[in-house]
């Protein structure tokens, strides 16, 4: 298992809210002291909170499923049920929340911003809330509602000012071993950085974070290699440093042919992704000049590529011969972007609240005197209604009336016996609609019971 990882798939299911209790306070020369059950409470939420100290998705990508705590039942004497914690689950600065679908969802930037990605059910409501004038000492209360699951997929976005581009092998960890405190993976071949490597740069008075990914060859937007993976990490950085390689001994390599292998990908990448880094300026750093032949071949094409205008310098990380040089000049482009950015983008969490009609439901005539309602409110309540308690079908019954439910299934052509069903097409409960029952008339008989069902 590799221990970087900065793609994950997230399963999370809130907490369920805790169910009402219906209770009758009892105690001596007073056997009936009213309905005292208290309410359940709310279950916890699922929080995505942005840690500085997180480095990696590693933890969400072994254990991908997590699960909030439950709200506790309420207790008779108005005792309310305790909610449940909340669950925060921390990600790295620049962690995009999107869904399964590709849609984007939130964009988690700076050390303590949050998301709540899932939200607890509420508690249902004991029977000491439901008395009314009408129902003085219900036998019933509602029970708590379930927490949201959600599916979502976290993609993590390094948060640099300059990213370190070249082939592998060309001396990008070396670079930014020699300029900060990082100190990456190096060895001579190939695809020795296997995972992003950031590292503090101070050039003056301007500091910077530069980011190194693994190297990339010709072909990488078609999969090849390693670096294309990791590319979203330089999406942020505002300066790309072009590290070419003046040492290899590779057959058909220069630094101006890298050069143009390394632009293309960029491109392909952009058009891959709809991510532009044509607009990013450039610095070129031609790499391993204590090498004599290398010197001799930067001080060659040098002047070629400062004629494509791009800002050219000779470094040695082995020797450390350029590098305060460059340092000062990836301080200065960066300095440049920051000063034309006033103000920094900030959090961005889309919100798509459910449009709300003219009722809040609708019925859909299933055909064979059969009829499917649809709506939040109702697929809500029935939810809620313990269907063991006569009393407490009433009490749903009523509400369900008093939405408009039963003239909205008569107006559809509902007749008496006719089949309903409440709920979404793969959840939903069965009734048979009765229209000779009274639905708003006042309950009678024992608490837990309802004549008017009998």
């Amino acid at each position: 298992m590799p221990d970087f990882v900065d793609e994950a798939v997230l399963h999370v299911k809130a907490g369920n809210g805790g169910h009402g209790c219906a209770s009758v306070h009892r105690e001596k020369f007073k056997p009936l002291g009213g309905p005292d059950g208290g309410n359940g409470g709310r279950g916890g939420d699922i929080v995505l909170e942005v840690d500085a100290q997180a480095a990696t998705l590693l933890d969400y990508q072994r254990r991908p499923h997590r699960t909030a705590q439950n709200g506790t039942p309420g207790q008779g004497g108005n005792r309310a049920g305790a909610n449940g914690e909340d669950l925060i689950l921390t990600v790295p600065d620049g962690t995009v929340v999107t869904t399964q679908a590709g849609e984007f969802v939130a964009d988690l930037v700076g050390h303590g911003t949050r998301l709540v990605l899932a939200q607890g059910g509420h508690g249902g409501l004991g029977n000491a809330a439901l008395s009314s004038k009408k129902r003085k000492a219900p036998g019933f209360a509602l029970k708590g509602e379930e927490g949201e699951a959600v599916d979502v997929r976290l993609e993590m976005k390094t948060i640099a000012d300059v990213g370190l581009v070249g082939f592998p092998s060309a001396g990008k960890s070396s670079l930014i071993a020699s300029m900060s405190a990082a100190r990456p993976k190096i060895a001579d071949y190939p695809f020795t950085t296997l995972v992003p490597n950031l590292g503090v740069v101070e050039a003056g008075t301007t500091q910077y974070v530069i980011a190194d990914v693994p190297g990339l060859i010709p072909g990488a937007s078609d999969g090849k290699g390693l670096g294309l993976e990791f590319l979203r990490h330089i999406e942020r950085c505002s300066t790309l440093l072009h590290v070419l390689d003046c040492a290899t001994y590779e057959g058909g390599r220069d630094p101006v042919s890298d050069l143009e292998a390394l632009e293309a990908e960029l491109v392909a990448y952009g058009e891959r992704t709809g991510v532009d880094l044509s607009d990013r300026p450039r610095v070129v750093a031609l790499n391993k000049v204590d090498v004599p032949e290398a010197r001799d071949l930067a001080e060659l094409v040098r002047p070629m590529l400062e004629e494509r205008g791009y800002k050219v310098m000779e470094v040695s990380a082995a020797s450390r011969e350029g590098l305060r040089e460059l340092s000062f000049a990836l301080g200065e482009q960066v300095a440049a972007a920051r000063g034309a950015a006033p103000v920094a983008e900030p959090t961005r969490i889309v919100l798509r609240p459910k449009m709300i009609g003219d009722t809040p439901f609708e019925v859909v005539a299933l055909g064979d005197n059969a009829f499917q309602v649809r709506g939040d409110k109702p697929t809500r309540w029935v939810r809620q209604t313990d269907f063991s308690n006569d009393e407490a079908v009433g009490y749903l019954a009523e509400r369900l009336n008093r939405l408009g439910i039963e003239e909205a299934l008569a107006k559809a052509g509902a007749t008496q016996g006719a089949e309903v069903h409440i709920g979404t097409e793969e959840d939903s409960v069965v009734f048979d609609w009765d229209n000779s029952l009274d639905a708003e008339a006042v309950p009678s008989g024992p608490r837990g019971t309802d004549a008017r069902l009998g």
